[in-house]
């Protein structure tokens, strides 16, 4: 297991100096982020970036996230070059080393929440979502961080409707066709494709999202039989929902080789069935860490991870879910639970 910390490049106030001090973390997860969504990354840009990683004794070998066009998803428009240009970009990112690229298929919205510092009892600040405020929420109003921002009401309304009348089969045809153009340019280049499950696994405002349960991911992996096409699994995401038993989950698609990337972090799911992001220690949240990395180390897993999302504590100010200290804290919580798994049970 190779422990990564995400970091956002330059401007991140999270930097790269922070981030080699955190013990056991050897390498950041980071993207090109100056590039509008579908076009080709400049080679000099991937190389810049990489060049500073590793000055810092850091590697990167993993990328997140190469954005996936809302005309790939809808099928429509220039679909057909934004998937020429995807390939594109695989190939210069594992041209400069990239061994895994994560991306997600979620339309128009990516990880979704009501408030974002929401105040704990411990005196944190956490990302969540309660479904009473959602259902008040006008999605064509919505901004979160990492959005994109650039649509006008009226455009993102007719987007909203495009994806309605799309429907569920109609998202899963057009993942089929976009996985069936770049994975084999991923097997040529040996590159890792990991698809991040929908954040949170549940349609949202009408709009369909389909990498949300066990029976998807089945689905969805039947679609190209090869280990290059894989899964970022990512406990906060499918563990927002009690129906999925994420150990499980762990166990059957890592034993398969199916994960290259995971995604580790902890959620506290309320009787309603809305939740908060919590610490990643089992007991501050709803699921058990312990056993979700047991279920790594007993399949072998040999792939990258990370941890997730983080509060607000100490009085830190930063990008919502990537501040320094909780994640930092999250990442040696991970790794003093391999290494008691490692001890325990050398491989």
């Amino acid at each position: 297991m190779k422990m990564t910390f995400r970091w956002y490049g330059p401007d991140d106030p999270v930097t790269l100096d922070m981030i080699r001090q955190i013990p056991g973390v050897t390498g950041v997860v980071t993207a090109v982020y100056s590039v509008p969504v579908g076009e080709v990354w400049p080679v000099e840009e991937i190389q810049k970036l990489k060049d500073m990683v590793n000055a810092k004794g850091l590697e990167m070998e993993v990328i997140e996230s190469v954005p996936v066009h809302e005309d790939i998803k809808l099928g429509t428009g220039d679909c057909e070059r934004y998937i020429e240009n995807y390939k594109e970009n695989i190939r210069r990112l594992a041209a400069v080393g990239v061994k895994c690229i994560c991306y997600n298929f979620m339309p128009v919205f990516d990880w979704t929440r009501s408030r974002l510092d929401q105040p704990l009892p411990d005196g944190s600040q956490a990302l969540v979502y309660y479904k009473e405020d959602v259902a008040k929420m006008d999605p064509t109003k919505l901004a979160l961080p990492g959005w994109d921002s650039s649509y006008t009401t009226d455009e993102m309304a007719a987007l909203i409707d495009a994806y309605k009348k799309l429907g569920e089969e109609g998202l899963w045809k057009n993942l089929e066709h976009f996985i069936k153009e770049i994975m084999p340019v991923a097997v040529e280049s040996d590159v890792y494709m990991g698809i991040h499950p929908d954040d949170p696994p549940w349609s949202i405002f009408g709009i369909p999202r389909i990498i949300t349960n066990e029976e998807n991911l089945d689905r969805f992996l039947s679609l190209y039989d090869d280990p290059h096409h894989g899964i970022s699994l990512c406990s906060g995401s499918l563990g927002c929902t009690r129906s999925n038993d994420i150990p499980k989950l762990v166990r059957k698609y890592s034993a398969m080789g199916r994960i290259p990337f995971a995604h580790v972090r902890n959620v506290k799911i309320l009787d309603d069935g809305s939740f908060e992001e919590s610490a990643h220690y089992s007991a501050c949240g709803s699921l058990d860490v312990v056993a979700i990395m047991k279920a790594y180390h007993d399949t072998g897993f040999d792939g990258y991870m990370r941890p997730d999302h983080g509060r607000m504590i100490w009085g830190e100010k930063a990008r919502p879910g990537y501040g320094l200290y909780d994640r930092a804290l999250g990442a040696t919580y991970l790794n003093g639970i391999w290494e008691t798994l490692e001890k325990l049970d050398p491989r």
